[in-house]
């Protein structure tokens, strides 16, 4: 079976929406798709999630939606430089979280102090991808590049869950640093198959983030409440490391004017976490005082479990030289259960529907929509103590994208 080429060009162009919303902190899904396009090749697209996130804490207070809106851009810039070399810069924001508690429950602090309020969390990161290609014929494409990266996060802790962390500030102001990716792709345009194994390097931050206890947090246990008045003047290094992953992707042609896609993706999420300086040393002294599990070094404000595998497969289908569509189906693993009160829930599944109009044979306007049924949780303290329960949980994304062949 072999397709004309405005047929691949469109078909080419239904590939699924971004992950959007999934195990850990991922959201984009870290897609080259664009670099491995035909040619000269510019692409741009925003993505927008509405999730509901709802739960009771340990007394049985309902939480409300504690999960916020938030939307991303993406971007991508192919160049064919000669026939065996290519070079291309591709933006996105592949880690984020953005939640906040309110209402009446374990999760808010409402005494009158200063930092009364309820737990929130904002996570943003931003990834510029300088990928070269070596094309060494028309079927194989070597790939590698650097990555530079920006991250900013913010955890307030907020009630009575936290205990001693009630009042616990954490910021980490916008830090920079680089890693890198490495891949392989298979294609034969004629049928549209096409095929890549992309590896990213885990990147690691080293920040002196700011950190601030609160009175509202005091503990009545003299040592312990002398040790955060101690401590607010402390300094030290506070570390994040990115996680590595591996995308898989496929396609072919199975019929005239049809094709069948699938994307795995593997995350590292097990050995994330996030331990600040003062916290980590707090929680060293709760635990050699006996109010929470004894752990050596202290326990993490963030971490999980477990390591994220996401799938999608879906069928893209031509109507006319100018229309074609796609609909998808797509599981996530979640990263572990317990999880962190900062994003309850564990993995997902989803369905999703796109469709993409193509005025001319060298650019398409694409949207899509997915649906996503968010697994339930059971929410755990950085302690590792019970905090909640959330379930019958969902969310939907949207998707907007354009691309553009020179």
């Amino acid at each position: 079976m072999k397709l004309k080429p405005i047929s691949i060009a469109i078909l080419l162009s239904t590939l699924p929406t971004s992950v959007v919303f999934a195990a850990g902190l991922d959201r984009s899904g870290q897609s080259i798709s664009a670099f491995l396009q035909p040619g000269n090749y510019a692409e741009a697209g925003i993505s927008i999630l509405d999730p509901e996130v709802k739960g009771k804490d340990t007394s049985g207070n309902k939480t409300g939606d504690m999960a916020g809106d938030y939307y991303f851009p993406n971007a991508a810039l192919k160049i064919q430089a000669t026939d065996h070399f290519s070079v291309g810069l591709i933006y996105d924001q592949p880690f984020g979280a953005d939640a906040e508690y309110s209402g009446n429950n374990r999760f808010v602090e409402n005494r009158p102090v200063p930092f009364q309020g309820g737990t929130s969390v904002t996570v943003d990161t931003q990834n510029l991808n300088l990928l070269f290609g070596y094309q060494p014929n028309e079927n194989w494409n070597l790939y590698a590049g650097a990555v530079y990266q920006t991250v900013d996060g913010t955890v307030l802790l907020r009630g009575e869950t936290y205990s001693a962390f009630n009042g616990y500030d954490f910021r980490t102001g916008e830090d920079e640093s680089v890693g890198w990716l490495a891949g392989v792709a298979y294609q034969i345009p004629e049928i549209a198959l096409k095929a890549s194994v992309t590896y990213r390097a885990e990147i690691e931050h080293k920040m002196n983030a700011s950190e601030r206890f609160n009175a509202a947090g005091m503990t009545g246990n003299t040592v312990l409440d002398n040790a955060m008045i101690a401590l607010d003047s402390a300094k030290g290094e506070t570390a994040l490391t990115t996680p590595q992953s591996v995308n898989i992707d496929f396609q072919t042609g199975i019929m005239e004017n049809t094709i069948a896609f699938a994307n795995v993706r593997w995350v590292d999420w097990s050995k994330f976490k996030v331990q600040p300086y003062k916290f980590g040393k707090l929680s060293e002294r709760l635990g050699q005082a006996g109010m929470v599990p004894t752990k050596p070094n202290g326990f993490n404000l963030i971490d999980y479990k477990e390591d994220q595998i996401s799938a999608t497969v879906g069928v893209g289908r031509k109507f006319t030289d100018h229309w074609a569509a796609n609909v998808s189906v797509g599981w996530d693993s979640g990263a572990g259960n317990p999880v962190t009160t900062l994003g309850p829930t564990d993995g997902y599944w989803s369905v999703g529907t796109g469709v993409r109009s193509s005025p001319a044979t060298n650019y398409f306007i694409g949207a899509g929509v997915k649906y996503f049924w968010l697994g339930d949780a059971d929410a755990v303290t950085g302690a590792h103590t019970p905090a909640g329960t959330f379930s019958d949980n969902h969310a939907i994304a949207y998707g907007l994208n354009m691309g553009y062949s020179f």
